[in-house]
């Protein structure tokens, strides 16, 4: 989730289109592991090529690829969610206002494996939408010191739910928020105790 300052809206638009479509295919593929291998390439190939990458125009051509860890099947989850109520966090989106998102439930099944539970939060508007954005030990050294977004429905960013019914976190498609890469871009931020005490070593890393 992020707002771009540079290009059409129409550019934005089939960007956040060719997103969701990408995970709506991730979806419907049975093994996680090539589901992230098209979400790999194809990310790349929109990081190469889309007007709206966050990429430098003039850095594109000789783009290598976003550089990722291996994928870990200890690091996918099936969680159930907890209801909670919470104050409303509020961000300065520059020239796109203000973004409202507001706490709603915690995940229940992560605290074995990462140490810690993470909060689920609702972006208030039309609408709406879940939005997990985190932290880990990684972030500053080997992923961007901001954090990473797991879900983001603005985006389409969700890989829906699991045969229990619960919510699959997938944290090797956990990603990097545009303003890791590029100033045009005006990201909201994982709060400080959305933070798992373990190293979270899945996903997208710093360029």
């Amino acid at each position: 989730m992020s707002v771009y300052e540079g290009p059409s809206g129409y550019e934005l638009a089939d960007w956040r289109r060719q997103i969701n479509d990408l995970y709506a295919s991730v979806r419907a593929i049975e093994d996680p592991v090539a589901g992230w291998w098209l979400w790999h390439e194809t990310r790349t190939d929109l990081f190469r090529e889309h007007p709206v990458s966050p990429i430098a125009e003039s850095e594109r051509e000789s783009f290598g690829g976003i550089p990722v860890f291996n994928y870990d099947s200890s690091l996918r989850f099936e969680v159930k969610l907890d209801a909670v109520l919470g104050d409303a966090l509020s961000v300065d989106l520059a020239r796109d206002g203000t973004m409202t998102y507001r706490p709603i439930a915690q995940t229940l099944g992560l605290s074995h494996a990462l140490g810690g539970e993470l909060t689920v939060y609702w972006i208030a508007g039309y609408g709406g939408g879940l939005f997990i954005p985190f932290r880990d030990e990684t972030n500053g050294s080997e992923t961007y010191g901001g954090g990473r977004y797991i879900v983001d429905a603005i985006k389409g960013s969700d890989l829906g739910l699991g045969p229990s019914g619960g919510l699959i976190l997938d944290f090797n498609f956990a990603y990097n928020p545009s303003c890791a890469l590029s100033d045009t871009y005006v990201c909201p931020l994982a709060p400080p105790d959305n933070r798992p005490p373990a190293p979270v070593r899945g996903g997208e890393r710093v360029l």
